[in-house]
């Protein structure tokens, strides 16, 4: 009989609750759900399923319970999995102790704005995780996908191949196929920077551009972050594989892609704020670009995209004056 591994998953949106399907779909498996609200733990226990994201996914009462209470699900649980939108992570994690011998999965494609960081390296600063402890779920996968139970991929990346290898395990079932590499850090800033370029696909294809002009785009970008990933975190990788170009991909053409969403309205015209009132869920490239715009700066490093982005997104500047720019003098 297989051991029950108890998992807390942290965060209620769209991708944890993707996680929590594709998580129950292991037989060992038992999900301690933590939820901000309690009126949304009261309406997800009595009716096994979020009434916010991905109302179709019926859950099993068996393989779960919700709760407000954070300490709780970190203390009976060997896995912990992070799933709440970066900028919100540290509000999240304040008031909990987090042990640091347990297994930590990052399914958040963002940098914790206080520290600038990728969550990995954020929970080794602020909360003492041994990056060993850490494991890194990217995509490429939409969640709308997985509740259609539409066959995806993902990436699972960590330093200790044990550790690793026990949540790819967890994560693979009839619709997931998993591969693992050792590029933490790497994986997680290329799930970082494809948000930010899946804005410029959007904005692009808001302003009328069509695909081929997106084609050169995404191949800019793509060599864009090789080259940002070989200037500040550098590995044996290739990033034609799956967890960077397939990533990177599947963001900016996707019409699940949120990211490609927001650049789309703000190509189209709408102001920053105005977009973001249209949006029902967080578009993390919207607080990486300034973030990444930073750190390419601080570094002196020439990333012609994410200057651009920036431009719209932070500084106020037309989007199509300042496309008209980057498509005559920077993608080439």
């Amino acid at each position: 009989m297989n051991q029950k591994i108890n998992i807390a998953v942290v965060g209620n949106g769209s991708w944890a609750t993707a996680l929590i399907k594709i998580l129950t779909e292991h037989p060992s498996t038992y999900i301690h759900w933590w939820m901000r609200s309690q009126e949304s733990v009261d309406y997800i226990n009595e009716n096994l399923h979020n009434p916010k994201y991905l109302s179709s996914v019926e859950l099993h009462t068996e393989k779960f319970s919700a709760t407000t209470d954070l300490q709780k699900v970190v203390d009976e649980s060997e896995i912990i999995l992070l799933a709440v939108p970066s900028a919100f992570l540290h509000q999240a994690l304040s008031t909990v102790t987090l042990p640091t011998d347990k297994t930590y999965i990052t399914a958040i494609k963002g940098i914790e704005p206080n520290s600038k960081q990728v969550v990995a390296q954020y929970l080794k600063q602020d909360h003492q995780i041994p990056l060993e402890n850490i494991v890194l779920i990217s995509g490429p996968c939409h969640a709308e996908e997985v509740a259609l139970e539409k066959l995806s991929y993902l990436t699972i990346s960590g330093l200790n191949d044990e550790r690793t290898s026990q949540v790819a395990n967890l994560i693979k079932c009839k619709f997931i196929n998993v591969t693992q590499t050792r590029d933490l850090i790497g994986a997680e800033y290329a799930s970082v920077l494809k948000n930010i370029y899946a804005i410029g696909a959007g904005i692009s294809h808001g302003l009328g551009y069509g695909d081929n002009f997106l084609a050169v785009f995404v191949s800019a970008a793509l060599r864009e972050m090789r080259y940002f990933l070989h200037e500040f975190h550098q590995e044996n990788r290739d990033v034609k594989e799956a967890a960077y170009m397939g990533d990177l991909l599947v963001t900016c053409y996707s019409q699940f892609s949120r990211n490609r969403s927001f650049g789309n309205m703000l190509g189209k015209g709408y102001s920053v704020k105005s977009a973001q009132l249209e949006m029902s869920m967080i578009a993390e490239g919207y607080y990486a670009t300034d973030l990444v715009f930073q750190i390419a700066k601080e570094n002196k490093m020439s990333m012609p995209i994410v200057e651009s982005i920036y431009e719209v997104v932070y500084g106020g500047k037309i989007a199509k004056k300042v496309f008209k720019n980057l498509a005559e003098n920077q993608l080439s």
